[in-house]
């Protein structure tokens, strides 16, 4: 399963804005970290890992293996 990479932003009323990035699995979503601090002219003062960051990326290919089976 390939997920698209997304980045949700959140705005509230009081002008508070908070983002979550999905499907992007390890320290990859660290790089849009300034990314949104420089779109939003902003600076983050508080971080959180998602359970995505310690989840890796794992082809299924790389998986499967070969098995010789013995007819009976």
């Amino acid at each position: 399963m390939t997920e698209k990479p997304q980045i949700v932003l959140t705005v509230t009323s009081a002008g508070i804005v908070s983002a979550e990035t999905k499907g992007l699995a390890g320290s990859g979503c660290l790089d849009y970290i300034t990314i949104l601090e420089d779109l939003l002219d902003a600076r983050t003062t508080e971080s959180a890992y998602t359970a995505d960051y310690t989840r890796t990326n794992v082809n299924i290919q790389d998986l499967q293996e070969e098995r010789d089976v013995e007819r009976a």
